[in-house]
């Protein structure tokens, strides 16, 4: 029962940081808005136009299972860095991501980390991006 307060009070104030956060980032057409959602198992990201309110691109580390491509557990990043687990598999779904938005011509973005702080899977995820040829 406490343990349920404790993550209901972490989410709360998550979701606080996270409206702080979207008052100030507002994706636009020239520049859309690369949105992060991180789950316990899984990360998800999404590219954003808010004039339109419609998601241009999406991808998330479930897609590797459709595209039939494979998640590797231990990737070397390009400044020669070492990732293993759930932050190599977001770097690469930065990378899918930043691939995906290419082909759509989207090249630069607004980076929305949702109220999670800048490390981590987040950090991961957004220089995985960066890597494959998005500008924020």
């Amino acid at each position: 029962m406490e343990q349920n307060k404790l993550m209901l009070e972490k989410v709360k104030k998550r979701l606080r940081r996270h409206k702080r956060i979207r008052a100030k980032v507002f994706g636009t057409s020239s520049r859309p808005r690369l949105c992060v959602f991180r789950s316990l198992k899984h990360i998800y990201a999404q590219i954003i136009n808010d004039e339109k309110g419609e998601t241009l691109v999406s991808a998330s580390d479930l897609e590797f299972k459709k595209l039939n491509r494979k998640l590797k557990k231990e990737i070397m990043t390009k400044d020669k860095k070492l990732l293993t687990g759930k932050v190599a598999i977001a770097y690469q779904v930065g990378k899918l991501i930043a691939e995906k938005a290419l082909k759509k011509k989207i090249e630069k973005v607004v980076f929305d980390r949702a109220g999670y702080k800048y490390h981590g899977r987040v950090k991961a995820l957004a220089d995985g991006a960066r890597d494959g040829g998005l500008k924020f």
